[in-house]
């Protein structure tokens, strides 16, 4: 696909693996630096996805009138800069459970815009045909640095302190933006503002925000019949599984007496299924047709999560625990690029960014909504009881999968 989508991908995997060497960074700083108790630590992960998610509503249509690649530099130096303030801190003796709060509003804020540019910024530089094949290697680099990145994150802390792996994810962005400014060349201009975004025909983004214009991401997916239900089944499928994850390792390491290096196995050894879902989706699509391979994958992902209310201890429950998450993350593999590139055909080019930043706001939002709502589900049944329950849910949401090819 060329040299300009190659910087494209050093840019993204450079992404990935400092995202997940950093997993969990925030967490562990505040509890290894500054002691934080388990409700400080809610209280950050919390506020920083929800007024993170918050802040990044307007970003959609602030990145729909812009160039999009200028704007992933700049979401990536913005990371750098704020990742980079909790070593300089941390050195200073000055670091404190704000500065985390604050700056992990702003990588969730800056994020959200990088992802609603980036896909637009990939449509405009990939062929249309070429797209599922871009989207695959996105997701094969993506389950590759969940594999290696919070092993060797971890290790790193132990080695070198607390603190490391957020300066190697700082490090990472900047990496990124110099891929991305590799890139070179031009780009087609973003689209004017027309007066029911609330301009005046000219176009480079200037002017002020208007509702239409934050409003039009969402209305365009909740009036589109093929993206409607593929919206709600996604949402509410990934909200399932990342709310029922910590209830999982509650049940683990405490209930059941895993050591972490097993409840770390059980969880990463999986993700190789992500590697080999993402490299099965284009033989898939070119055999059976991609409306079919969406509707399979998305059916099979869906049957899998109730299989964890049946872990026990010992050597059994982790292979059931690895087993059921095999299955799971492979079955997502195949359907994350098939879908992500359905989604990108379906979405004019100036409307991509506002109803892609429109998706991971809901998303985000309902995963933090979804967290805490089985949180207070498992405090009242258990952590089991709390899991089997969103198992079962999951075994609803095929029906939100579209029945027609769109």
């Amino acid at each position: 696909m060329g040299r300009r989508f190659g910087w494209l991908w050093a840019a993204y995997a450079v992404n990935a693996f400092g995202t997940w060497l950093a997993f969990d960074a925030f967490a562990l700083v505040a509890i290894l630096v500054l002691h934080a108790g388990p409700a400080e630590v809610s209280l950050l992960t919390a506020t920083g996805l929800a007024v993170g998610t918050a802040a990044a509503v307007p970003l959609g249509p602030w990145v729909e009138f812009r160039r999009k690649r200028p704007v992933m530099i700049a979401m990536d130096l913005t990371r750098c800069a704020a990742l980079a303030s909790i070593p300089v801190a941390y050195v200073l003796g000055v670091l404190g459970l704000a500065q985390l709060v604050v700056v992990s509003v702003v990588v969730s804020a800056a994020g959200i815009a990088f992802g609603a540019a980036a896909g637009a910024y990939l449509t405009s530089l990939v062929p249309a045909e070429d797209l599922l094949v871009a989207n695959g290697r996105f997701e094969s680099t993506n389950w590759t640095a969940t594999v290696l990145g919070p092993p060797l994150g971890t290790a790193a802390i132990g080695l070198f302190g607390p603190v490391v792996t957020l300066a190697a994810d700082a490090v990472s962005h900047l990496l990124s933006a110099a891929g991305l400014r590799a890139i070179g060349g031009g780009e087609p201009p973003p689209p004017a503002r027309t007066g029911r975004s609330g301009g005046s025909g000219r176009s480079g983004g200037s002017g002020r925000l208007r509702r239409g214009e934050l409003l039009e991401g969402w209305r365009y997916i909740l009036t589109h019949p093929a993206l409607r239900p593929l919206f709600f089944n996604t949402v509410l499928v990934n909200a399932l599984i990342m709310a029922t994850a910590p209830l999982l390792a509650v049940l683990m390491l405490g209930d059941l007496g895993f050591a972490p290096w097993q409840y770390g196995l059980a969880f990463g050894l999986p993700c190789l299924g992500g590697i080999l879902g993402a490299r099965l989706a284009r033989p898939l699509v070119t055999r059976f047709g991609r409306h079919r391979v969406m509707r399979t994958a998305g059916t099979l992902r869906a049957c899998w999560s109730l299989g964890l209310v049946f872990v026990g201890p010992g050597a059994g429950g982790l292979l059931l625990v690895i087993v059921v998450e095999f299955a799971l993350i492979t079955c997502t593999g195949v359907f994350n690029p098939v879908f992500a590139t359905h989604r990108l055909e379906q979405v004019p080019a100036d409307r991509t960014a506002r109803t892609l930043a429109a998706w991971s706001v809901s998303g985000k939002t309902t995963v933090a909504a979804l967290t805490a709502l089985w949180g207070l589900l498992a405090g009242l049944t258990g952590p089991r009881a709390a899991i089997g329950a969103a198992g079962l849910l999951m075994l609803f949401t095929p029906l939100l999968l579209p029945r027609r090819e769109g």
